[in-house]
């Protein structure tokens, strides 16, 4: 007879067990992706890196993109941490842009950290063009962070939505480059983003009617 103790653990056992088949997947495509590239991984590929059965894997994903989508909504989450003590500490507008690119280059630089070890010559999921609920969200805290720091008093006035795709924009394409450069260079490619979007506000602000 099974006893309500047993009854408890159990359930608690099969969740355990289903979040690790599902960790081990996403570690297991994460690094098929960096090794060969997205487009020559096949479901194949990422389960033989796992020790699953090929039908444990179809509990959890039906394709390769879904793998792939899961892996960067995890790092966008993660990142989106790192997102809050920004805002949390930020004064400026100034401030704001050096502390989250600091965060962001800095955070894809450690994500990709084994993989450029390994020599894996692709790039980080986290700045991939994958429109997840999870990155729109990013994208529109990162909009309300540069209106709340651009409404203080002799901030420079200039378009929002096009400053936060700009903003966006450099990111993911200096991200994409710093990853392909030896060494990884996060605190440079901090430097050099800070300094071009704020001389773009500056050059756009001031030639505003």
């Amino acid at each position: 007879m099974t006893s309500t103790a047993d009854s408890l653990t159990v359930p608690g056992k099969r969740a355990r067990s289903k979040a690790a088949n599902r960790r081990a997947i996403l570690l297991a495509g994460r690094r098929v992706f960096a090794r060969i590239g997205f487009e020559a991984t096949t479901v194949r590929d990422i389960i033989r890196e796992t020790e699953l059965a090929a039908g444990t894997f179809y509990n959890y994903f039906k394709s390769k993109e879904e793998v792939f989508e899961a892996i960067a909504e995890d790092s966008t989450y993660r990142f989106r941490a790192r997102l809050s003590d920004v805002r949390a500490r930020a004064t400026s507008l100034e401030d704001y842009i050096d502390q989250a690119y600091r965060a962001y280059f800095s955070f894809i630089a450690a994500e990709n950290e084994q993989a450029i070890s390994d020599g894996a010559p692709h790039m980080a999921l986290i700045g991939v063009r994958v429109d997840t609920p999870e990155m729109l969200a990013v994208a529109d805290e990162i909009r309300s962070d540069l209106d709340h720091v651009l409404s203080a008093d002799g901030a420079p006035d200039v378009d929002i939505d096009y400053l936060t795709s700009a903003a966006i924009g450099i990111a993911r394409e200096m991200g994409d480059d710093m990853l392909q450069r030896r060494p990884v260079d996060a605190e440079g490619a901090t430097l050099f983003a800070t300094r071009l979007l704020l001389a773009g506000v500056k050059e756009v602000a001031g030639k505003r009617p």
